[in-house]
């Protein structure tokens, strides 16, 4: 596996799905290596799960990286091809577009090379313009002319490779297992936090998952709920900045950084609403994440949450503040519609996306298998 920071964690979308995906291939008798950058740490909800640089069976190997803004992704990708290229692999699988400039490392070797889009990140607002957009675009050429096979995590960007490469690509959607709901302990002792007192929003904070757009939104609603952002800065400290600004001196929006664990666990168990307002998508795991634990949802109506929610979630319109506020308004307004959200949200999720599905479509990738090009 190449293209991630370090395994195990959640860190981002690509880290928990390997962080979950990996130990499951392994339980089917498959041998997982997973090349981490050197200059990660494994976050401290798994340090315990690590022993003799392995996680559940996965190998964890460390590659070099020059630990710089811009530098990290190009220098550990090329140092994991490397390696992985003569190593005793029968599959390479590079995750992300930016990562697949490597890709032609192991192709040289005869490798058999698979390549997961997890979105399409050029057009993400950090690269936006300049050289790192032109990079990822790069490596997503590279992957549409010579990986063995694409897997991609939503119908839009399926399409999108076969109108703009005529590129065949395999659809399998992230997955999601059932939780146990929390009672709200470390959540009311850090936070002040209780059970269905707040709105909750969790992400990178980076600026397409549209955090602006829900503090402006939440200034302008009459409630005594309370607004929960949860998410780090993911090279992106001028729009937390931003952020912390547009919030003012609002006491009740709370900025509780990076949570993982048992926090995260109360954080989804105990909100009164969780709300997704991204401009740009790939397959959102935290809301997978947040209707397994029977959250009412108030999401953008991009296709990548729209096609996953259908008619079991509340949809806005992208980008917009006025609208955002009335559907923010609206649950407040009516505790009963939330619970009915809430009532059908896990059983609709849980059902329909689950992660031994998703693992043995993948490995039928692996094996070529023709059946999995039909998806």
């Amino acid at each position: 596996m190449i293209g991630h920071k370090v395994v195990p964690s959640r860190r981002g979308g690509i880290e928990l799905v390997l962080t979950t995906m990996c130990p499951k291939m392994v339980k089917r008798g498959h041998q997982v290596t997973c090349y981490n950058r050197s200059g990660d740490k494994v976050e401290n909800e798994y340090v315990n799960t690590v022993k003799n640089g392995t996680y559940k069976g996965v190998k964890l190997k460390k590659v070099l990286t020059i630990n710089k803004k811009g530098l990290a992704a190009m220098t550990s990708s090329f140092s994991a091809a490397i390696r992985a290229a003569f190593g005793r692999y029968d599959i390479v699988h590079f995750h992300a577009e930016g990562h697949c400039t490597a890709l032609w490392i192991p192709k040289l070797f005869r490798k058999r090379c698979i390549v997961t889009i997890h979105g399409l990140d050029w057009a993400r607002d950090k690269w936006k313009s300049g050289f790192g957009s032109k990079y990822i675009k790069f490596g997503e050429k590279v992957a549409a002319k010579y990986a063995d096979e694409i897997i991609v995590l939503s119908k839009g960007v399926q399409d999108y490779f076969k109108q703009t490469y005529g590129r065949d690509t395999i659809l399998i959607p992230n997955g999601v297992s059932r939780p146990e709901n929390v009672e709200a302990d470390l959540l009311t002792r850090k936070f002040g936090l209780h059970k269905d007192d707040y709105i909750c929003a969790l992400s990178r904070l980076t600026e397409e998952k549209g955090i602006h757009y829900l503090i402006e939104a939440y200034q302008n609603v009459k409630t005594d709920k309370k607004l929960v952002i949860a998410g780090d800065t993911s090279d992106t400290d001028d729009y937390v900045m931003k952020l912390k600004k547009l919030a003012g001196n609002n006491p009740n929006i709370i900025f509780t950084g990076f949570v993982s664990g048992r926090t995260l666990e109360e954080l989804y168990s105990n909100a009164y609403v969780y709300v997704l307002p991204s401009k740009l998508e790939g397959m959102p795991l935290s809301l997978l994440e947040a209707m397994s634990y029977g959250n009412c949802v108030i999401g953008s109506d991009i296709a990548e949450i729209a096609d996953v929610v259908e008619d079991k979630a509340i949809l806005f319109k992208k980008a917009n503040v006025e609208d955002l506020k009335e559907k923010l308004q609206m649950v407040c307004d009516d505790v009963e519609l939330v619970e009915k959200y809430k009532s059908e949200a896990s059983g609709y999720i849980c059902g329909r996306y689950n992660w031994e599905d998703v693992v043995s479509r993948t490995v039928e990738v692996y094996r070529g298998k023709k059946s999995c090009k039909e998806n």
